[in-house]
């Protein structure tokens, strides 16, 4: 069981959060988020794709747009300052290149100079079949060492941007590898679930892909064929957003929780302790 930890007052401080999908930040952290939010931190998240394909029954175009305004819903609810979208195509991330992705994360540190960079866990034990987010994982994880680095892009530097080390690096995932840190999310889990909500589009979409899976293994879900025809989606979302939220909760014994893997000052807070001043 770990100590819950302290969410300090932002005091004009910026967090860095970067994933993949529109989804991602009211699934896996939006309680943590909201405790940011609440405590004053401004939270800038990066979208890396557009999630282009994620719906059921809509074209490209329409599914595009959709999820975007989704997403905007969804941040304005979660208290997230600012959104970057980088428009790479959903999905295929694989085929990407991962220096020209990392440039873009090193391009956003540097431009607001975070003082936490949040991502998916590059080193997830198990359970994390979603190649988008095993790529925008490595690629932020190196940017976090490389955005210090003043040979790296300095195109960069040249249009009056300057390297910048971030003190704090906050990893989430369907499992993330060592627990350091785990939030209380109890006061603000109605929030996450209200947020959550906003992605009817890809939400709609996981709610058939789990119908089909059913189906081949003989199964019916009358609660999915139900949102399937159009029905109310809360319900099902509220057993996956609670059940999720309580089951970590209660490793730590908390109603309601995330974990995270924390690693602060590049693990070498014992320098800080020994040798170090506060400014």
């Amino acid at each position: 069981m770990t100590t819950p930890t302290t969410i300090a007052p932002g005091e004009g401080r910026t967090i860095l959060l970067v994933v993949a999908h529109a989804d991602d930040p009211a699934l896996f952290l939006g309680g943590t988020i909201l405790r940011w939010a609440d405590a004053g931190w401004r939270i800038v998240c990066v979208r890396v794709t557009d999630d282009r394909w994620d719906s059921h029954n809509l074209t490209e175009a329409a599914t595009i747009a959709a999820n975007a305004a989704e997403f905007r819903q969804a941040a304005a609810a979660l208290g997230i300052t600012e959104i970057v979208e980088l428009g790479y195509a959903t999905d295929v991330l694989g085929d990407a290149s991962e220096v020209a992705l990392r440039e873009h994360v090193i391009r956003q540190i540097r431009t607001h100079k975070p003082y936490a960079l949040v991502t998916f866990d590059p080193y997830a034990m198990y359970g994390e079949d979603n190649q988008d987010h095993i790529k925008v994982a490595a690629a932020v994880d190196e940017a976090f060492w490389t955005s210090q680095f003043p040979l790296h892009h300095p195109e960069h530097l040249a249009s009056g941007l300057a390297p910048h080390g971030c003190f704090e690096r906050w990893y989430f995932g369907r499992s993330v590898t060592q627990v350091t840190d785990v939030i209380d999310i109890t006061p603000v889990l109605e929030r996450k679930l209200d947020a959550a909500l906003c992605h009817q589009t890809m939400l709609r979409n996981y709610v058939n892909q789990v119908r089909m899976q059913a189906r081949t293994g003989g199964w019916a879900l009358p609660l999915l064929d139900d949102v399937a025809a159009g029905g109310d989606l809360r319900p099902f979302v509220e057993m996956l957003i609670r059940g999720g939220a309580r089951q970590v909760g209660q490793r730590h014994d908390l109603d309601a929780a995330e974990e995270f893997r924390v690693v602060r000052f590049g693990g070498l807070e014992g320098l800080l302790t020994r040798h170090g001043r506060r400014l």
